[in-house]
């Protein structure tokens, strides 16, 4: 749909402008009337450049997302009307996809819709823990000390993905990086090394004309390689995507995993400490909580476990019973989580729940490293020192003979 840029004036005579959504111009200005904004100019926007093309766009970061929330609690706080804080916001977010968001929010706020189901046509951005945290901040009237729980919640949980994240990319890196190195001897060092070998004539050494083998098996396979390889990437993201069991199989092995099981599991169980406890204690049911924590947790295992503890709760069993079954929530933080319910404090509990997890992830990320850090050079001195080596052994025969 085409966008118009427009300036008007409000009924107080105030100078406003901004981007609009119209299939023509009188359409635009037909819009800005029911929104008792009178147009000076409406002009279709210029034809877009790459830089305005949805691929070359830059996405909604974390951070943006962040400074956002913390910057619209302070101006609520203030006393600012909700309006005016999207468009002074819309009109300075340096991110221009995210200001063009902005400003349809608070479009649709100026059409009569809740700040929260505003947020929600945007899901890409605003996921549904933030609308249903701001419904209920809308609610209760305490949209600023929600928005600033958000902020924290939203950062705490960057910095947790940070953390795995780090501790992912190094033994990927180190593993691509043999690999790549592997392949560029076999098809590019070997050959010149057997046509080498070849003018000298004579019988090669075992471990020699083993590698000249995989060179040739290399060089004849490679490319089917490569788009086996793609096609298997393929496959697995669309299994995943379209096959729930395919998805739930492979989170569950995730989660069973020698080495990364473990960090695994304490990701999920301060992802959700973290959640249910910014959930509760923003004045959100516990069933709706429940709900939105299976949603976002990012493993189907771990998801199936909590709609299962819902339905329990819902008939009128206690949180810590059915959790316990789940098999990823260790029995300290069932146990915990039973003493916040018996004492009211669940929120107070989860919070300290999601700091403790957060540490042990801290530790397990640390200690994951050291562990990959030798083992992966090991591989890759390994692997590429014993082609060198089987490569260096009829040099020294030939050195040999020689003398």
């Amino acid at each position: 749909m085409p966008v118009y840029a427009w300036e008007g004036r409000t009924r107080q005579g105030t100078l406003k402008k901004g981007v609009i959504e119209a299939s023509s111009e009188a359409a635009a200005t037909l819009r800005l009337r029911g929104q008792m904004i009178s147009p000076v100019s409406v002009r279709a926007k210029a034809s877009r450049g790459l830089g305005d093309i949805a691929l070359f766009q830059k996405g909604v970061t974390t951070r943006d997302l962040v400074v956002f929330t913390r910057q619209f609690a302070t101006m609520i706080d203030a006393g600012l009307p909700l309006v005016q804080c999207l468009e002074i916001q819309a009109e300075q977010q340096p991110n221009k996809s995210f200001g063009t968001s902005l400003a349809r929010v608070k479009a649709d706020v100026e059409q009569g819709s809740t700040f929260a189901e505003a947020l929600g046509k945007h899901p890409k951005i605003f996921d549904e823990l933030y609308v249903n945290l701001v419904t209920a901040g809308e609610v209760g009237g305490v949209l600023d000390t929600i928005l600033n729980r958000l902020a924290v919640y939203l950062e705490k949980a960057d910095s947790l993905k940070r953390k795995v994240k780090s501790a992912m990319v190094y033994p990927i890196t180190v593993l691509v990086v043999a690999i790549a190195v592997v392949v560029l001897l076999l098809v590019k060092v070997i050959p010149v090394f057997e046509k080498m070998f070849s003018d000298f004539g004579g019988t090669l050494p075992g471990p020699t004309q083993m590698v000249i083998n995989m060179s040739h098996w290399m060089q004849s396979n490679i490319f089917f390689m490569l788009v086996g390889a793609t096609v298997l990437v393929i496959a697995y993201q669309q299994g995943r995507a379209r096959f729930p069991k395919f998805r739930y199989q492979t989170d569950a092995i995730y989660l069973k995993l020698p080495v990364f099981g473990p960090l695994l599991k304490k990701v999920a169980v301060a992802r959700f400490s973290r959640t249910f406890s910014t959930m509760l204690s923003s004045g959100v049911p516990i069933l709706d909580g429940l709900d939105i924590c299976a949603r976002t947790s990012g493993n189907r295992v771990i998801e199936a476990g909590l709609q299962k503890t819902r339905t329990a709760i819902s008939e009128g069993k206690t949180i810590a019973e059915p959790l316990k079954k789940v098999g990823v929530f260790p029995g300290m933080v069932v146990q915990m989580i039973g003493v916040g319910e018996q004492t009211g404090a669940m929120d107070t509990m989860l919070s300290k729940l999601a700091d403790f997890y957060d540490d042990e992830v801290d530790a397990a990320v640390t200690g994951l490293t050291a562990l990959l850090e030798p083992l992966m050079m090991v591989f890759l001195g390994g692997t590429v020192g014993t082609i060198l080596i089987a490569m260096y052994l009829p040099i020294f025969k030939i050195a040999e003979s020689i003398k």
